[in-house]
């Protein structure tokens, strides 16, 4: 059977986004791989989406590890400009400011292709949590170890980072249809860009829906097919929007 334009435009893209890794181009690869995600998404081909997100993962990897190997933990609390111009490493965004302002801090990096990586923390609690949070079409927020006495470190911002995704991971829900739960991953990792695992779910949820014939909007969830191995005992769980 012939392939349309949108599918022939996919393959284009995930070849493209292939190429680019192989050549170390780990933003442009990260671009591609995540235009190639969207199409793919709208046109709800699942088989594409589980192709395309792995190499998503290994740009956004190699942008990571670049990130982290600057070894400096940079904290935000004055006002983050329009047009924020940043140095690589790691961020710690804290109040006042706020997610809107984590994110916006992030996508500048992106685009002037500097690798960073990005954090916000809300107001710690009178229990001495630390909540940290993520915008997107979904926000994530997790509840986190308290700041060491010495202050931020390093290991502790990684952690927390590592307890975000973890939580976007949690509130997947395994009994909606399969659509919803790849919108709910799509928008997740839209939000918490920066964690490994949460693209692999995505990617066993696409190929779990690709095998069964998932259409757009009927649930096709098939119950013999169990839910996905999720750490019930994560330490990091999906908090309520309430401080």
């Amino acid at each position: 059977m012939a392939r349309s334009v949108k599918e022939q435009r996919i393959d284009d893209l995930a070849r493209a986004a292939q190429k680019e890794l192989r050549a170390s181009s780990w933003f442009e690869a990260e671009r591609l791989a995540l235009r190639a995600l969207d199409l793919a998404h709208q046109a709800r081909n699942w088989d594409a989406m589980a192709g395309v997100v792995l190499p998503l993962q290994e740009a956004r990897r190699q942008r990571m590890q670049r990130a982290i190997d600057c070894n400096v933990l940079r904290v935000v609390e004055s006002n983050i400009p329009e047009e924020p111009r940043t140095e690589p490493g790691c961020y710690l965004v804290q109040p006042p400011q706020v997610g809107a302002d984590a994110r916006r801090l992030r996508l500048a990096a992106l685009h002037r292709e500097v690798p960073v990586l990005v954090l916000c923390r809300e107001p710690v609690t009178r229990l001495g949590q630390v909540p940290v949070v993520a915008v997107g079409p979904e926000t994530i927020r997790a509840r986190v170890a308290a700041v060491p006495k010495k202050g931020y470190t390093l290991p502790w911002f990684l952690s927390a980072l590592r307890d975000l995704g973890d939580a976007a991971i949690a509130g997947l829900d395994t009994g909606l249809e399969w659509h919803r739960q790849v919108q709910y991953l799509v928008s997740a990792l839209d939000a918490v860009s920066d964690h490994e695992e949460l693209h692999q779910i995505l990617h066993e949820v696409c190929a779990k829906a690709a095998r069964v014939g998932a259409s757009g909007g009927e649930n096709s969830h098939d119950p013999l097919d169990d839910e996905l191995a999720l750490d019930d005992g994560s330490a990091a769980i999906r908090e309520n929007d309430e401080a």
